[in-house]
């Protein structure tokens, strides 16, 4: 028997799963990470440029080139080794680098990035970090000194992670280079791709939370011109019920506004929907983590929960905000077109009413231009007649005017019956 025929994905989709593993870090090491967006209309961007950007940077260091149309890569350049993922809206760059530097979060790392590589970016930077990795030490003043030094005080949040293995640190602060800064305090013995996999969480906590507060944003943006459509929809909905304007240039302004609505809505339910993913990613980025408070500071989940969970609820509010406004706009519209088409209906019946009375009017004019047609055709019936029995009259000694009068009653009749049936017989043929 023949093998089985495969689907012809499904290679491609087992591999996928495990197309982008996570780092082997040893301790101790620091990491530099970056992320770069285009300002507008990332997702629809032209990704080859990201891929070429990769390779100038790789070139830069003798580094052999990715497959074509490759959405990661993890290869060394020089004494360092990179990590490049692309996705939907960005692209991350994460460069490992072995021991400590003797300034702890040395500026001078990211120059592994050369300056005119970074200005030649198709985009600009989303977030940027430096990540220094040490072993913890089993005095844990030592570490809370240091982190107070490298943090500022109130921003810190600090946890012990993944059952106690490793301490992480970090304030969510932009320093005076530029960059978010995290500390990881690993136990010794602790793994080297555990190392690695908080030590990518950690940077993609940074970027999701980054990426999901470009929705706060915009939601600012959008929300004075979504106050004054809902002032005007509340505005409309009251003429309407009061019935204090005409109901067909309501409709036509609720229109105008219900267009507006839409097209807020078309404009930012990319944004919003990404939003949303965005931060459901950095919950469970932070859920992974497992952690547990260390000398009684604020966890990263209690950090988000006080700062950013605020704005992400405020996106959401404006995105259902912006849906019930729709649906109002919606079933106001279906109401006034209901009572447009009332009024436009009763004004149709006048109208037959109207015409109904032209018509009665018509046929009773009709029925007095027939009596009158029918005295004047008599009228010359008679004289034709009358000539006729002139000569007949003469003979028999009778006078004209009693010949003429004894004519003119049937004359009459005659034309009279004529008429008659010549009106039931148009009549006739217009009903059929």
């Amino acid at each position: 028997m023949p093998p089985i025929q495969d689907h012809p994905l499904r290679y491609r989709l087992a591999n996928e799963l495990h197309a982008r593993p996570f780092p082997s870090l040893q301790v101790p090491c620091r990491a530099v990470y970056l992320a770069i967006k285009k300002p507008h209309q990332a997702a629809s961007r032209d990704k080859s440029l990201d891929l070429q950007h990769l390779i100038d940077l790789l070139d830069r260091y003798g580094t052999q080139h990715p497959q074509p149309g490759a959405t990661h890569f993890s290869g060394p350049i020089g004494q360092h080794v990179l990590k490049w993922e692309q996705h939907t809206e960005f692209v991350t760059y994460t460069v490992f680098l072995r021991g400590l530097s003797e300034r702890p979060f040395d500026p001078a790392d990211f120059d592994v990035f050369p300056p005119e590589w970074l200005d030649a970016a198709p985009g600009v930077r989303v977030t940027s970090a430096l990540v220094r990795v040490d072993e913890r030490v089993e005095d844990d003043d030592t570490i809370e000194s240091r982190i107070e030094d490298w943090f500022v005080p109130e921003s810190i949040a600090v946890s012990a992670v993944l059952d106690d293995d490793a301490i992480i640190a970090g304030d969510f602060r932009i320093d005076p280079a530029g960059h978010q800064r995290f500390a990881v305090f690993a136990r010794p013995g602790v793994g080297e791709r555990r190392v690695g996999r908080i030590v990518q969480r950690l940077t993609e906590i940074e970027t999701y939370k980054t990426m999901s507060m470009l929705g706060f944003t915009r939601v600012r943006e959008i929300s004075p011109k979504l106050g004054y459509l809902d002032e005007e929809l509340s505005t409309l909905m009251e003429v309407m019920t009061h019935g204090t304007g005409s109901a067909e240039d309501t409709l036509k302004s609720l229109l105008a506004t219900s267009a507006e609505l839409e097209a807020l809505s078309a404009q930012t339910s990319f944004r919003l929907g990404a939003t949303g993913a965005y931060e459901a990613i950095v919950g469970q980025r932070i859920e992974v983590l497992r952690e547990a408070r260390w000398q009684g500071r604020q966890t990263f989940a209690e950090f988000m929960t006080r700062r950013y969970d605020p704005a992400m609820r405020t996106v959401k509010s404006t995105e259902r905000r912006i849906g019930t406004m729709s649906g109002r706009a919606m079933r106001t519209s279906e109401l006034l077109r209901t009572r447009v088409e009332v009024e436009r209906s009763a004004q149709n019946q006048q109208l037959l009413e109207g015409m109904n009375q032209r018509a009665e009017m018509q046929l009773r004019l009709q029925k007095t231009v027939e009596g009158l047609s029918t005295v004047a055709i008599s009228y010359y019936a008679v004289s034709l007649a009358a000539y006729l029995l002139y000569p007949a009259g003469e003979a028999l000694g009778v006078s004209r005017g009693m010949l003429t009068a004894a004519v003119t009653l049937p004359v009459i009749l005659a034309v009279w019956f004529l008429v008659r049936r010549v009106r039931e017989s148009v009549e006739k043929r217009g009903g059929g």
